[in-house]
């Protein structure tokens, strides 16, 4: 019996308004299929990844792309500053909330943070997720959250094909 080893993810988020906090446990709860994940908000992330054999980032999108700087917050481009990781040999997935327009108008965290992860090393697996919001203070647009377990699923899928 050909036995697959267990993937320990590692699910970190931002949020403001508390829906990427809900795509991010939705997500953590499928991904369990392949092994243990830790879904944690940006502030309580370790810095020392190395014990993760995937990584997924997640953030809200706000001025074309990525949030700013916010008081008393660590927000998740800093995080990604601070961390350390063996990155050639991790890899990583990116989805980010957005409000609901074309994306050329509204841009996406998810993309931004994928570029910059694949410049740092990471093995980019999965598309991007984006998920939408109705408006800058909610509620996910109807169906996100179905949405969110299929992209979860589909990456589940590409982990264990590359595991």
């Amino acid at each position: 019996m050909n036995v697959s080893p267990k993937i320990h993810t590692l699910i970190v988020y931002e949020t403001i308004f508390g829906h990427t906090e809900s795509i991010a446990k939705v997500i953590g709860e499928e991904l369990t299929t392949l092994g243990t994940a830790d879904v944690l908000n940006v502030n309580k992330a370790p810095l020392i990844l190395d014990d993760f054999d995937l990584i997924v980032i997640g953030a809200p999108t706000h001025v074309y792309g990525l949030t700013g700087t916010v008081t008393n917050r660590i927000i998740l481009h800093e995080w990604l500053d601070r961390i350390s990781s063996s990155n050639s040999i991790c890899r990583a997935a990116t989805f980010g909330t957005r409000i609901d327009k074309p994306r050329w108008l509204t841009g996406s965290a998810a993309h931004a943070h994928r570029r910059r992860l694949r410049r740092e090393g990471f093995t980019m697996l999965g598309k991007p997720g984006d998920f939408k919001v109705t408006s800058m203070v909610g509620p996910l647009v109807a169906g996100e959250m179905d949405r969110a377990r299929d992209w979860a699923r589909e990456l589940a899928a590409a982990v264990a094909t590359v595991a």
